[in-house]
């Protein structure tokens, strides 16, 4: 069982603000998390293989192929912004430690 104090960890290591209702509210439903995994715990697994996924999957997209593209000014022309041969995105990661 868990308490307020360890939901209140949780939030914060997610980066969640709750209010004190919230918490509150998510206190019993953590705790019945938990007991679901305490019973799949308690299963026999020694004959299951690991696996990512219940059932298999393939990928269905078709290969990679680099070819050249014919019209480079009309893809270019198409970007919002450009700088010379190249796409202006805007910055997502600063440059300061």
């Amino acid at each position: 069982m868990i308490d307020l104090e360890q939901v209140r960890k949780v939030a914060n290591l997610a980066r969640l603000e709750l209010t004190s209702e919230e918490e509150k509210e998510f206190l019993p439903q953590l705790n019945s998390i938990l007991d679901y995994f305490q019973q799949l715990s308690e299963l026999d697994t020694t004959d299951v293989q690991p696996t990512t996924r219940a059932i298999d999957v393939s990928n269905v997209t078709r290969p990679d192929e680099l070819r050249p593209y014919l019209d480079r000014d009309a893809l270019l022309g198409e970007a919002p912004q450009q700088d010379g041969d190249f796409f202006k995105v805007p910055q997502i990661m600063s440059t300061e430690e």
